[in-house]
């Protein structure tokens, strides 16, 4: 059977989710603590975007105050990733890729402000459907876990703030020259924030110069170039042939992938109860109705697949 336009971007969408679910298993192998290994993984995104001329054309094109609103968003983006390799050092990938899972109901309650229209009661619904899974995610983890809990429901928050902003801002420049700009404004953010750290998060706080060995070198080109621009190449093709309800049920797929990956690479199972697994269920039950909620919106702003893995791909 011919594989049509459709089912190959379909097969593309999944592989994009499944190398966003990697995410979180690299940054559990990467020895690196999460403020060394984001600000690396960064800094090398931002190295490879700087060797494609369309970048450069697109920064001197750009507004000077558009640029400095996406430099914003970029510190939002390396707190983001900070907290949620923070939440993945804290606690472990499950419990980090579970936390992310949240993102959508930070997203529906943060985005009708940004967005300057009506709340509206489904995205309150929403909001509350998933409390009880959170409830039981917390309980189900132990003691020793609880601040990555907390740490990954920090990430999950950051993602609904600059997801929001860069739907608001993205469209007016090059997908490729905001997601360098955001990064490297993120890695600036990190360099910079790296001694106050001990006093504003102290179980965050760690020596950013830090040359990694063999082992970590490689990990972070992976996750870097395989993890980061890959699936950001991938999706923006193939977003071209799929609905927003479709690309949006396949992105949440993302912590199943990651939640799955880590059993069967991690054995992370052994550290958590089925009461924490109950939890997930009822999280990611409430996070694949959500599409119903939006299934005749169109894609929008597949720029932000670089900055956030899998997260508002759909909106």
């Amino acid at each position: 059977m011919p594989i049509t336009d459709t089912r190959k971007a379909l097969l593309q969408i999944h592989f994009c989710v499944l190398l966003w679910g990697i995410t979180a298993i690299l940054g559990k192998l990467i020895t690196l603590p999460a403020l060394p290994l984001v600000w690396w993984r960064m800094l090398l995104v931002v190295a490879m975007l700087a060797l494609i001329p369309r970048v450069w054309r697109g920064l001197s094109a750009l507004n000077p105050k558009l640029a400095l609103a996406y430099c914003g968003i970029g510190a939002l983006v390396a707190l983001h990733w900070l907290t949620f390799y923070g939440a993945v050092k804290l606690a472990n990938a499950s419990v980090a890729a579970t936390c992310i899972a949240l993102a959508p109901v930070f997203t529906s309650i943060i985005e009708p402000w940004v967005a300057r229209r009506p709340f509206q009661l489904r995205e309150l619904a929403f909001g509350i459907a998933v409390l009880p899974g959170v409830a039981l995610v917390v309980g189900g983890v132990p003691d020793g876990m609880r601040l990555g809990v907390a740490v990954g429901a920090a990430s999950a928050l950051l993602v609904g703030l600059f997801g929001s902003f860069n739907k608001r801002m993205v469209a007016h420049a090059d997908p490729l020259t905001v997601t360098a700009l955001e990064l490297g404004a993120g890695t600036l953010t990190l360099t910079l924030l790296a001694p106050l750290l001990p006093f504003l998060l102290p179980a965050l706080a760690a020596d950013l110069w830090v040359v990694p060995d063999l082992h970590d070198g490689l990990l972070l080109l992976l996750l870097s170039g395989v993890c980061t621009l890959l699936p950001f190449a991938l999706a923006l093709v193939a977003l071209h042939h799929l609905s927003a309800y479709t690309v949006q049920l396949v992105t949440n797929l993302e912590p199943v992938y990651a939640i799955v990956l880590a059993m069967l690479l991690l054995g992370e199972q052994r550290e958590l109860t089925p009461q924490f697994y109950l939890g997930v269920a009822i999280i990611l039950a409430a996070v694949f109705l959500h599409p119903l909620l939006n299934r005749r919106r169109p894609v929008q702003h597949a720029e932000l697949l670089a900055t956030s893995e899998a997260r508002n791909v759909g909106e």
